[in-house]
């Protein structure tokens, strides 16, 4: 059992909370991309006390449960299962699986994962970056627009329910 799967890429938090502000994508960031991967999710849950998301991530996959968001921090637990456990649920899941592209650009001592969105959400690109306390900075490239961090549209549990392209 893991808080965070993938350390490496996320800056990860051994404290099995998620700390995180997400930002509109405002201009052209791929030349500043350092690596790529499809990511495709769906939920079981989508409560505010809890959301119990499925995902899959290239030939990998996990179960993640988040807990109610306070500020920009919430719980977070994540366990890595098997793909085709992962295909089963996501069978099961509410409607409309999220499918991305998520791109990964270093910003000084961060990571910054940039998802662009495909099908019902296509159009939509947001970045966002984990931190390890509210209060610590983050050395933002010039692509980066406003902060959406505490907009629940913008959550991809939200946009499996209101998907982007529905929007008024």
């Amino acid at each position: 059992m893991h808080s965070r799967i993938d350390k490496e890429t996320t800056g990860g938090n051994p404290e099995n909370r998620e700390i995180e502000r997400k930002y509109l994508v405002t201009g052209e960031f791929k030349e500043d991309v350092t690596g790529s991967f499809k990511i495709v999710q769906g939920y079981l849950s989508n409560e505010s006390k809890r959301i119990v998301r499925v995902r899959i991530k290239n030939d990998r996959a996990f179960l993640t449960i988040k807990g109610r968001q306070t500020g920009i921090t919430r719980y977070e637990w994540e366990k890595e299962i098997s793909v085709s456990d992962a295909s089963d649920l996501l069978k099961l899941c509410l409607p409309h699986l999220i499918e991305k592209r998520r791109y990964i650009v270093p910003a000084g001592n961060h990571i910054i994962e940039i998802d662009e969105f495909h099908g019902l959400n296509s159009g939509l690109i947001i970045a966002e970056t984990e931190l390890r306390s509210e209060e610590e900075l983050v050395r933002l490239p010039p692509w980066i627009g406003k902060e959406v961090s505490q907009d629940i549209r913008y959550h991809n549990s939200s946009l499996s329910v209101n998907p982007y392209t529905k929007w008024k």
